[in-house]
């Protein structure tokens, strides 16, 4: 308190002598300071109260006053980092960073005190697009100003925390690649090739995991840590760059005999590391984890135990150690929280699976609150698939509880669980879209349209214009903070559990069934819901039988795979077909599949039920015979799903053709003959078929077809649809913002891009349902134009005489199959199960016919009355004579 003291001391002094007042920006430079003197959670909150005051009493006005606003919060998110409070951390840096912009401030080393600590945080929390995008801001800023102070060590700050994020978003081949190349390039000091090398040995050993590790990659790695000890031991202010060295190097050797190496590596990175001063409870808290790792890879449970107990005690505030367990409304975002649960609910699994669902579910709490926290969309789909390993322990939990109990509920549980994962940013973002202010939906809007800007000029590889990047990812970073201000307004949402009885009473009444799919990393679990039951089995993957499904769905990559071997695609497709036990019961003909993983990519009606020696195409018993199938990417999406319109419809149909280029769609001009035939609408042919033609009468029409070309991409390139005068990609579309009544995309490969387990396909028909469409018709190979010009024909004659879309998809295909025009060659399955219907198989119906029900219900209810009076009448007439005769 004697620095205190002698502030207020000098500041009196001044006042008595009749020095001038202390200016406003040095007010907030003496609370500085004093805060930085004695630093403490109390202090944390009297600095905040004192920012707040003079916001409130004296708004700043010169570009020094926001400066010193800038070097509070700069200093306030220090603290707020170094005592756990990470949240608060990362809005206390975006507060100092976004004044810095706006203002056009200088003369502050906002890189070191500011985006460097930013961008790391984010990466800490899993954000690792707004982690890239900082990172990369102040890479940029570095190499366009001149003389900018340590630039080349902030240079090299820039690679190592961005091989951070590439590393901890899975991006493990980028990560290798920028380490190597600048390992191999750059003149590196020796601490900073031990740091680099560090880095490296941590990627090679994340590219293929321990248990799977091949011995080149484990010598890599071995090489590479060992390399970073050599460099970093005779540092003497690296002691905590050695001591990661050697905690990896432990990492490595964990699960490997004899078990001692491991433990003698962590015990030096132990010693190091609490030799080190004034360590933040979030490192100590990691290293606890670690041991606790290596303590139950050795079956010392108890000892692990105390570990995790150790790890709640330094993060969570009030913790009793009695219960082992926190309590749910002591949680918070942080990911280590999450990593010492999930290691907890192992320890109990093997006694106690109750108790360790319940500490799953905590768990998952964390990882909402996570996801609360995210914008963008490459960062949730990370989170949820680190959600989705934990759903296939608590599915597997589950039926163990029902198979020894017998209760259905642990089912209902399971699927739940399930359901959590199923498409859950698509879902999130059309929810959030549905409820958003104006003002939200322009900054989401906005958003994407930088994110899309930033891509397609990535796309550009070594042509790619840097300073543009640049420039987007600046802007984008403002939106994302105002962004954030907006929604920080709202409640945080915990995603509210699937209610099952809507869903079995939904099925029931469009007498369907639905298989749904849940693919882990060991089983794939397949449940099964008919006449308001619920069922769940699995098949082992993990033994090989996964190959039956991938060497089926090979089969569709050419026209000729199947046709030069009909036998042996007879017998895949029965292998498949038993494989995932798809129902028998012909109770019900309509199928609701709900798929998972690689199964997006299989077409289901192509499935052969029954093995035969026979060549005609026609005769095979296929799926499709047996039922009418349709497509959701969840249980909550089929049973939110409105049912189809059954007012005249009107297309808008999209035709490029391509004429007289590499690209001609020939068969595409009686395509759209046979629709406009029976349709009327707006057909866009030729060089009228653009992009922006198209956007401005989508929202007119009840359905939208695009005959055209499009790609699935690949890793590095998003999936993309060709207009006239432009390739749009995927993520292009989102903004379109419609309602149709149904998209057909009448284009190779519409259903095929990037695959997510949870999410599904990055692909052209994603695109869509992001903007707004509920039932689609697209493509999961590349489709021939013929075959594909003769099935919509049929398929739009079916949906012209009021037959429901996914009807209408099976009947035209068992009519191709019947067509005795068609060859026997183009019967193949290549060409007729190429598109799939995933949307709503119930119509409305017409408001007619509830007219004609009201009035024969009031005609009915009138000849009641009617009937009721005159059996009355009789009654008295009746009586009155009986009266007269007594009388």
């Amino acid at each position: 308190m004697t620095k205190l003291y002698c502030y207020i001391f000098i500041f009196f002094t001044l006042i008595l002598f009749g020095q001038k007042p202390l200016s406003q920006e040095d007010k907030i430079y003496t609370a500085i300071d004093v805060f930085v003197a004695h630093p403490s959670a109390k202090a944390l909150q009297n600095l905040s109260k004192t920012e707040a005051d003079f916001w409130k009493n004296s708004q700043p006005k010169t570009p020094d006053e926001f400066l010193a606003i800038v070097v509070l919060n700069c200093n306030k998110a220090y603290y707020e980092n170094q005592f756990g409070q990470t949240e608060k951390a990362i809005s206390s840096y975006e507060k100092a960073w976004q004044i810095y912009q706006k203002k056009k401030l200088s003369n502050y080393d906002i890189i070191e005190f500011c985006l460097k600590p930013l961008g790391n945080l984010y990466t800490v929390l899993g954000d690792y697009d707004s982690a890239e995008n900082t990172i990369k801001q102040y890479f940029f800023i570095v190499n366009t100003t001149k003389n900018y102070p340590d630039a080349q060590q902030q240079k090299f700050a820039a690679i190592l925390n961005l091989s951070n994020v590439y590393q901890s978003s899975g991006k493990i081949t980028f990560a290798i690649e920028l380490l190597e190349n600048t390992l191999k390039t750059e003149k590196l000091s020796n601490v900073q090739k031990g740091i680099l090398l560090n880095n490296l040995g941590n990627n090679y050993l994340l590219s293929s995991g321990i248990h799977l590790m091949p011995p080149e990659v484990y010598d890599k790695a071995d090489n590479a840590f060992k390399s970073a000890v050599n460099y970093l031991k005779n540092e003497k202010e690296q002691s905590e760059a050695l001591s990661n060295s050697y905690r990896n190097l432990a990492a490595l050797h964990r699960q490997r005999y004899p078990p001692e190496v491991a433990i003698s590596y962590f015990e030096k990175a132990e010693k190091i590391f609490f030799a080190l001063p004034n360590q933040q409870p979030r490192k100590i808290a990691k290293l606890y984890y670690e041991k606790a790792l290596l303590l139950f890879d050795e079956r010392k449970f108890d000892e692990s135990t105390k570990q995790i107990s150790a790890i709640f005690k330094l993060l969570i505030p009030n913790y009793n150690s009695k219960n082992i367990l926190p309590n749910q409304n002591q949680l918070y975002a942080e990911t280590v929280l999450i990593d010492a649960l999930d290691l907890q609910a192992e320890i109990l699994l093997l006694n106690q699976p109750k108790k360790a669902l319940k500490t799953f579910e905590l768990s998952f709490y964390i990882e909402d609150l996570l996801m609360n926290s995210l914008l963008y969309e490459n960062s949730k789909i990370i989170t949820q698939i680190r959600n989705r390993n934990r759903t296939e322990k608590c599915i597997s939990i589950y039926e163990s509880m029902y198979q020894a109990e017998g209760k259905t509920q642990y089912l209902e549980k399971a699927f739940q669980l399930s359901e959590k994962t199923k498409s859950g940013i698509l879902q999130g973002y059309r929810s959030n879209i549905k409820n958003a202010s104006a003002a939200e939906k322009q900054l989401l809007q906005q958003l994407q349209n930088l994110n899309n800007k930033i891509l397609k000029e990535q796309q550009k590889g070594n042509s790619a214009n840097i300073s543009n990047i640049n420039s987007a990812i600046k802007k984008q970073n403002e939106l994302m903070l105002s962004l954030k201000e907006i929604q920080s307004k709202n409640l945080n949402s915990i995603p509210e559990k699937m209610d099952l009885k809507p869903l079995f009473s939904k099925l029931e009444n469009e007498k369907a069934i639905m298989i749904y799919y849940f693919m882990g990393d060991e089983k794939l679990y397949y449940f099964t819901l008919q006449h308001s039951r619920i069922s769940l089995n699995r098949v082992p993957i993990g033994d090989g039988k996964m190959f039956n499904i991938i060497h089926f769905i090979d089969y569709f990559n050419d026209a000729s795979s199947i046709t030069n071997d009909i036998s042996g695609y007879n017998q895949s497709a029965k292998a498949a077909y038993d494989l995932l036990r798809l129902p028998t019961n012909l109770v019900y003909q309509n199928l609701i599949i709900v798929p998972d993983g690689i199964l997006n990519f299989l077409p289901f009606e192509a499935l052969i039920t029954q093995e035969s020696n026979t060549t005609n195409f026609a005769k095979m018993h296929y799926l499709l015979n047996d039922f009418k199938i349709g497509y959701t990417i969840s249980a909550n999406f089929y049973l939110n799903s409105k049912a189809i319109s059954k007012t005249e419809k009107t297309v808008l149909g999209v035709f490029p053709i391509f004429e007289k280029t590499a690209f001609e769609l020939s068969y595409s001009k009686k395509e759209l003959e046979a629709i406009r035939t029976n349709f009327k609408g707006k057909y866009l042919e030729n060089l009228e078929a653009s992009f922006s033609n198209f956007k401005n009468n989508a929202s007119n029409y009840s359905i939208l077809h695009l005959s055209t070309h499009a790609s699935s991409g690949d890793i590095e390139t998003p999936a993309s649809i060709k207009f006239s005068d432009q390739e749009i990609l995927y993520s292009e579309l989102y903004n379109l913002n419609i309602n149709p009544d149904l998209v057909v995309l009448s284009a190779c490969e519409t259903g095929i891009g990037k695959l997510y387990k949870a999410e599904g396909a990055m692909s052209v028909a994603r695109g869509f349902q992001f903007a707004g469409a509920q039932n689609l018709l697209f493509s999961l190979w590349k489709v021939n134009d013929y075959t594909t010009s003769v099935f919509m024909a049929d398929f739009y004659k079916n949906v012209k005489n009021a037959v429901p879309y996914f009807e209408a998809n099976s009947n035209a295909k068992i009519a191709f199959l019947n067509d005795k025009s068609i060859p026997n060659v183009k019967k193949s399955p290549y060409y007729w199960s190429s598109f799939v219907y995933y949307g709503s198989i119930s119509q409305e119906e017409k408001a007619s016919n509830y007219i004609y029900y009201i009035i024969s219900i009031l005609i009915i209810i009138g000849l009641f009355l009617i009937f009721n009076h005159y059996r009355k009448w009789k009654i008295f007439t009746w009586l009155s004579r009986k009266r007269i005769i007594k009388k």
